[in-house]
C-alpha cells in the first residue's frame, strides 16, 4: 500500500477531499476512493467497495443529520507510506440545536492518489448515529 508520494501532493489531496464534505459533494468525495477502498467507520462497521462506501455516506449527504461542517484541526503526513492523519471538529444539527464532536481520519492512499482505506475515530460523550429517527451525527 506504499505510495511514495510527496508531502505537498498528499496534503493537497487530503485538503481537497475534506473540502468536498463541506460542499455536500458526495460525488466529489467518491471520486477520491479507489474501487477496492474500505471505510472503517467510528462504530466499527466496515464498508468495502465503492457502492458500500457511498451507501455509508449517503445519509450524511442527504441531510439526515442537518447541515454538517468539518473544520480541520491538524494533519500528519507520512509520504513514504502514503498515509495522512487529519483531525477535525464536526458541527451538525440536532433536535436541541447545533452541536458537534472532534474526530480524526486515517487515510491510506495508493500511488495513483486514490484512497484505499479510510479509518474514522470519534471523541464524544455520546455518539450514536440514527439516520432515521433520532438525530445524532455522521462522519467525515
Amino acid at each position: 500500500m506504499s505510495s511514495e508520494m510527496d508531502y505537498a501532493r498528499l496534503k493537497q489531496l487530503t485538503e481537497d477531499f475534506m473540502a468536498c464534505f463541506n460542499r455536500d459533494d458526495l460525488d466529489g468525495v467518491m471520486a477520491y476512493f479507489a474501487p477496492e477502498a474500505t471505510y472503517d467507520q467510528f462504530d466499527g462497521t466496515v464498508a468495502a467497495g465503492l457502492d458500500e462506501v457511498r451507501a455509508a455516506f449517503a445519509p450524511q449527504f442527504e441531510g439526515a443529520f442537518g447541515e454538517m461542517r468539518f473544520e480541520d484541526e491538524d494533519m500528519f503526513i507520512d509520504e513514504r507510506a502514503g498515509k495522512v492523519m487529519v483531525s477535525w471538529h464536526c458541527a451538525f444539527d440536532t433536535k436541541s440545536g447545533r452541536t458537534g464532536w472532534r474526530g480524526l481520519d486515517l487515510l491510506h492512499f495508493n500511488s495513483d492518489g486514490q484512497i484505499v482505506s479510510k479509518l474514522t475515530y470519534a471523541k464524544a460523550k455520546t455518539l450514536k448515529l440514527a439516520a432515521s429517527g433520532g438525530q445524532s451525527a455522521g462522519s467525515a
